[in-house]
């Protein structure tokens, strides 16, 4: 796990592995639909552009839900409205919710296909296994970042993996009372209702930097910053403290998404009728993504005594309009075939 891949030497800047990997499979989800394209006879150069205005319509979707699911993270009155939305805006942090960026990012990229003339069944076709490659590649991502991590599981599991401190994992289940941390590495913040003092953990910049910072009221009622100096075993501390362990369930999420890609791209290779290969996606998708849900860390919503996380409400619907859209692509090509498709950019007959 390796949020930061590295520091640019002389300013203090952090080059970000979920960034990094998520632009990898943009690229790699890029190349699969230029492939598909070329195949039937599509112009590839719209299927780029198509993945830009799926990339940034997706990404808005994405955070938007993952905001919206986690609302109380990003409304904190103590933080104020300025602090709150600089953390919604945050990609660098990761928290991006695959269904958000789908539901968003789909009427986007169906709007583009029908500006350029596309036929849209065969189109969509072509981008399915797209999304796949790039939801398999970008949990990478949120692997080495440790968002989107799975719940807690026994440490004798083969696969169980810890988190280092800082990260989203190791703060959560200390925000919880999972997890304790050395007294070194937390700062008492006040009091509760109680009268039991309240905690935070210092931060991975408190840990760069070497210090604490204290907001404190002055006399005049103005917040002033004091900063001391962290004790010298707290990066010792850091270096070696871990979260409980807990499920891979990105890397679940990586396995079964590459392998709903190759299923879609193997099925587009027998010419279905225009369409199928989507629903097959969604079909696929929708059942997996319930099941992995429950190995996830997420919280639940909607019908009380469910416990289902809205990922769950999604993946049902997912999968029920993707039958839907099965029949009626079937039903489509018999009374209605597509027109055989000529790219705007082929040479006119001489």
């Amino acid at each position: 796990m390796r949020p930061e891949l590295f520091h640019i030497p002389g300013i203090d800047f952090a080059i970000n592995s979920y960034g990094v990997v998520m632009i990898i499979g943009f690229l790699l989800a890029l190349e699969c639909g230029k492939f598909l394209a070329r195949r039937v006879g599509h112009d590839p150069e719209i299927y780029v552009n198509a993945g830009i205005v799926a990339l940034v319509s997706g990404v808005i979707g994405a955070r938007l839900s993952h905001v919206i699911e986690n609302w109380p993270e990003y409304s904190d009155a103590a933080d104020g409205f300025f602090k709150n939305f600089l953390q919604v805006v945050n990609l660098r942090s990761g928290g991006l919710t695959f269904y958000g960026g789908l539901i968003f990012a789909f009427p986007c990229v169906i709007a583009y296909g029908l500006l350029m003339k596309v036929p849209i069944r065969r189109g969509m076709d072509i981008v399915a296994p797209c999304v796949m490659i790039g939801l398999g590649i970008g949990r990478v991502g949120c692997f080495l970042n440790g968002c989107c991590y799975g719940a807690q599981c026994d440490a004798n599991l083969p696969v169980a993996v810890t988190y280092p401190y800082g990260t989203t994992p190791y703060i959560e289940q200390f925000i919880e009372k999972q997890k304790d941390a050395p007294t070194e590495l937390t700062v008492t913040t006040g009091l509760d209702k109680e009268g039991r003092p309240k905690k935070r953990l210092v931060s991975r910049e408190e840990l760069r930097k070497g210090v604490i910072e204290y907001k404190l009221l002055n006399e005049d009622g103005k917040i002033e910053t004091e900063r001391i100096p962290l004790p010298d075993e707290a990066k010792q501390s850091a270096a070696i403290e871990r979260s409980l362990p807990v499920h891979p369930s990105q890397l679940y999420s990586t396995f079964t998404a590459l392998l709903i890609a190759a299923i879609c791209v193997s099925y587009f290779s027998l010419r279905p009728a225009p369409g199928k290969v989507m629903a097959l996606m969604l079909m696929l998708e929708g059942p997996t993504r319930f099941v992995l849900e429950m190995l996830r860390s997420e919280p639940a919503v909607g019908v009380h005594g469910l416990n289902w996380s809205l990922s769950m409400y999604l993946g049902v619907i997912l999968f029920v309009a993707g039958v839907i859209m099965w029949l009626a692509m079937g039903y489509l090509e018999e009374r209605r075939p597509e027109p055989t498709y000529v790219p705007a950019t082929a040479a006119p007959a001489a």
